[in-house]
């Protein structure tokens, strides 16, 4: 076997993902199944498939490209590129949007092709990432795409707790929802989808109460960890551990606690400080800050704590752990949503689908 080692239990990912669509069914709101976390894996995206999400999603029109032969609608969830606009029309039957000079773009290549690409415009309700701010710009948007060939506005979204943190309520979610009855009124449009928000969202849900008029929610955290993301509380009847990373141990020695020497600066430009608690021992494994974040791993073995590390070395504290670990054995983790998304994206870290 080879190691550092990332194991995706398939059966963990669609039992996750069936438990949440079916809560979201519940309350009438559909999934799109956030695939970006992964890179597109497909067999992962089969399981959300056989879960039962009624959209795939991604932010990369490459991992789109993966998934031109699943038959499920398939949306852009990051704002395109114009320069990419050709491929966004192509693999995604669906993308997010708020630049209007943008959709002009995405019509043409539409037009060109003869298909009619769909468009959620994005508003920004206060976390100041994607989306129009004023609600007069989003009613001008509304009016001059309706008058674009090749493109359908069918709906409107938001983002919440991505960038400022803002966690979506009956406040937020309400004023999008009427912003999308004004639309309506204004303009003698229905719109399809009322998207709000991702997996921050969900604990409204869990709750019972979700603003009504939401009927799309896009989740990706949710169904590979199991947990909503505005307080990060864990679902009922779900894995936290579909995704687990297993690294090699390279070097078990007794060792001091604090460098002797000047201290300067790390690998990293930062330097470093050191609490003495005597003499340790400490294991390094193989796998470092070019795979993973360190911040993001959580040992399954609880004696062992993160000292650190460097680009291809993880240092841990194995002293007070029952474990006898020696040259060659391996440590196991469970990962946050950035540790899967960092060690599915390292080429260095090898992938088992179990």
């Amino acid at each position: 076997m080879e190691y550092p080692k990332l194991e995706i239990n398939l059966d963990k990912v669609k039992n996750n993902v069936e438990v949440i669509v079916d809560l979201c069914q519940k309350n009438h709101i559909q999934v799109a199944g956030v695939t970006k976390v992964f890179c597109g894996e497909p067999k992962i995206v089969n399981a959300y498939v056989d879960g039962g999400v009624d959209y795939l999603a991604d932010s990369r029109i490459e991992n789109l490209i993966k998934l031109k032969d699943f038959t499920i609608p398939k949306i852009l969830l990051r704002l395109p590129m114009k320069s990419e606009a050709k491929l966004v029309v192509e693999y995604a039957d669906i993308s997010l949007n708020s630049e209007i000079e943008t959709i002009r773009t995405l019509s043409e290549k539409a037009v060109e092709k003869g298909i009619i690409h769909k468009i959620i415009l994005m508003v920004d309700l206060g976390d100041l990432r994607e989306g129009y701010y004023k609600e007069e710009d989003i009613y001008n948007a509304v009016g001059e795409i309706l008058n674009l060939k090749g493109v359908k506005l069918i709906g409107i979204g938001t983002n919440l707790t991505c960038y400022g943190g803002v966690i979506p309520d009956e406040n937020n979610l309400g004023r999008l929802v009427e912003i999308g009855k004004n639309i309506k009124e204004k303009y003698n449009i229905d719109l399809e989808i009322i998207s709000g928000g991702n997996s921050s969202s969900l604990y409204l849900i869990m709750n019972d109460n979700m603003v009504n008029g939401i009927n799309n929610i896009r989740l990706g955290e949710s169904l590979v960890l199991g947990r909503e993301t505005a307080f990060g509380k864990k679902i009922e009847n779900t894995y936290e551990d579909a995704f687990q990373l297993e690294v090699e141990i390279i070097e078990v020695k007794e060792k001091p606690s604090i460098p002797t020497g000047k201290i300067g600066m790390d690998a990293f430009g930062k330097e470093p400080s050191f609490v003495d608690k005597g003499t340790r021992k400490r294991i390094i494994a193989a796998i470092g800050k070019q795979d993973i974040e360190f911040d993001t791993l959580m040992p399954i073995d609880k004696d062992i704590s993160i000292l650190g590390g460097s680009s291809d070395h993880l240092l841990l504290d194995g002293t007070d752990s029952k474990i006898d670990y020696k040259v060659g054995d391996t440590v196991r983790f469970n990962l946050s949503y950035g540790g899967i998304l960092s060690a599915m994206t390292s080429g260095y870290v090898k992938k088992e689908i179990v």
